[in-house]
């Protein structure tokens, strides 16, 4: 046998290795389990996001809800800047909609977004959260008591604790919680409070966030 038979053979069982490694992950092994993907993010998360909607595939099978922060007066654009590089449609979800899968469903500016059963979404206009509406915690929190196990939770870059609070709730309901690594993030105080507060299942890069979402679908 040549040498570089040998090293190919070798290379092709550490593969195959790695490969049963990743099918015999937690969240890959019960993907068909889920049903819905929420997010959140501040300042610094927007390049975040609209990478990770460009490498999803179209056919991607489960629903997205996003809370970005923004500036209440900012209605116009902010939908239209995700949708130039997105694989999936992108849209702002009115009062009482239904939550479908592969779409990006974004919250309106100075509207709080919720999950209820069956399967739609609700709009609020009750007091601010951690200074923000839309908050991240009131998504997560109403995505961990509809959804519960069946649920993704990933928080991204941002300035504040928004987000922590609703991440923990969804791991304690067995949800999948995902974190933007600090040191990647371009303003780490939002994953650095859901780390340390336990919320954290995973800690990962914008890269690796994206390869466990394709891994769902």
């Amino acid at each position: 046998m040549q040498a570089s038979e040998r090293e190919g053979r070798t290379l092709g069982q550490v593969l195959g290795t790695a490969q049963r490694e990743a099918d015999e992950r937690p969240y890959i092994r019960d993907r068909w389990r889920y049903r819905i993907v929420v997010i959140g993010g501040s300042a610094g998360s927007f390049p975040v996001v609209s990478r990770l909607l460009e490498l999803l595939p179209p056919n991607y099978r489960l629903p997205l809800a996003l809370v970005l922060h923004r500036l209440k007066e900012k209605r116009e654009g902010f939908k239209e800047a995700l949708e130039i590089k997105s694989a999936l449609p992108v849209a702002e979800p009115e009062d009482k909609a239904p939550i479908t899968p592969g779409v990006a469903h974004v919250a309106p500016a100075n509207y709080h977004l919720l999950v209820e059963p069956p399967d739609r979404f609700a709009l609020a206009t009750t007091e601010l959260v951690q200074y923000s509406r839309p908050s991240i915690d009131v998504l997560f929190e109403s995505a961990a008591d509809v959804f519960g196990p069946a649920a993704v939770g990933i928080l991204l870059s941002g300035a504040n604790r928004d987000g922590a609070q609703g991440l923990w709730r969804l791991r304690q309901k067995g949800a999948l919680t995902l974190v933007q690594d600090p040191a990647e993030a371009g303003i780490p105080t939002m994953p650095e409070a859901a780390i340390q507060a336990g919320a954290a299942e995973y800690v990962l890069s914008t890269a690796a966030l994206a390869e466990v979402l394709k891994a769902l679908s």
